[in-house]
């Protein structure tokens, strides 16, 4: 007896998946594990112009009618004029939390719906940014150093660390990561406010509109809001000097939302106290100032990196495609405010 179809597989038969072009630079691909591609075949008819014999412009040129849907992969950009190629094109499915590589007015003006994966990203997200607040707290990177580097039989004694607990934290973003940011430090029973593009009635922290007033009642800045114009060194001087010269600076959301050069600067003369940083201005070249302060945690934007993370992530895609195709609700459209 055969099992009954879904909405979507009565849709298509196997002979007329529809068509989603993989938009990604040479060097990337989609994730291996769990493996993207083997689970996607089986619902769409994939086109990658990087592994096609012939050139690349030829190869989109033939099959732009076609195409409705395009995965794109990590940061790889989508701009106008790439968008220009495709004339039919209608959903770019994100596979970041970000989107600043995609140009957004673009998008709108041309009725395309674009999502990003920050739902399925923003758990592991949040324990990354927590992570990167509790080692540069208690010095556990840099404990780690010392005993390794045969310091302990030496010095004897190690610095004090901090206590998270209590903290006054700001977080600039309260999106579905900075949310999972907000849920966990509150059972630390630290003190929440936010900054945002606008205050969420729903939501019962304290709303700063100003990032500098943010700064000067927090002890701790969490960076997870997206990068656009507005939000570019959002984190300048004046908002590292309300901060203070006990503050810290954890960021999970993009380099550039800081003024890299003087982070560096209020680091090495402690005008801050601290950082955590999982991202860069110009990846993957870090200030080498940064390398030896052992009041800095670094990872290689790593934030989003976990099977369970990317396991998410596909279902997410697969769905956001499904839907599309059926003309249902996308699960994760990114809003056209």
């Amino acid at each position: 007896m055969a099992t009954k179809q879904t909405d979507y597989q009565q849709h298509f038969s196997s002979q007329e998946l529809p068509v989603v072009l993989v938009n990604r630079l040479p060097s990337f691909r989609l994730p291996s594990k769990p493996p993207f591609i083997d689970n996607l075949l089986p619902h769409f008819h994939l086109l990658d112009p990087h592994d096609a014999p012939e050139p690349y412009d030829s190869f989109l040129s033939r099959h732009a009618h076609s195409i409705r849907a395009l995965i794109t992969v990590g940061p790889t950009p989508v701009t106008a004029e790439f968008l220009n190629l495709l004339p039919c094109l209608g959903l770019i499915v994100g596979t970041s939390a970000g989107l600043d590589h995609i140009d957004l007015p673009a998008c709108r003006s041309r009725g395309i719906a674009v999502t990003n994966a920050s739902s399925a990203f923003s758990e592991d997200v949040a324990d990354c940014a927590v992570g990167l607040l509790i080692d540069v707290l208690r010095r556990i990177s840099a404990a780690d150093r010392f005993v390794r580097g045969q310091m302990w039989p030496v010095k004897k004694e190690y610095p004090l660390g901090f206590k998270l607990g209590g903290k006054r934290v700001g977080i600039v973003g309260l999106g579905s990561i900075g949310s999972e940011i907000a849920k966990r430090l509150s059972a630390f029973n630290c003190s929440i406010a936010y900054n945002s593009r606008k205050k969420k009635p729903s939501v019962p922290f304290p709303f700063y509109a100003n990032v500098s007033d943010l700064a000067a009642n927090s002890d701790v800045l969490i960076l997870c809001c997206a990068l656009t114009e507005e939000t570019t060194h959002i984190i300048n001087k004046d908002v590292m000097i309300a901060l203070g010269k006990q503050g810290l600076i954890i960021n999970v959301g993009r380099g550039s939302l800081i003024d890299e050069k003087v982070l560096v600067q209020c680091l090495v003369r402690g005008e801050i106290g601290g950082a955590g940083l999982d991202v860069f201005e110009n990846e993957p070249n870090v200030p080498k100032e940064l390398l030896g302060l052992d009041n800095v945690v670094l990872s290689p934007h790593c934030a989003v990196m976990t099977p369970e993370s990317f396991e998410a992530l596909l279902q997410l895609t697969v769905a956001n495609l499904k839907a599309f195709f059926s003309n249902k609700p996308l699960l994760s459209v990114v809003s056209n405010e």
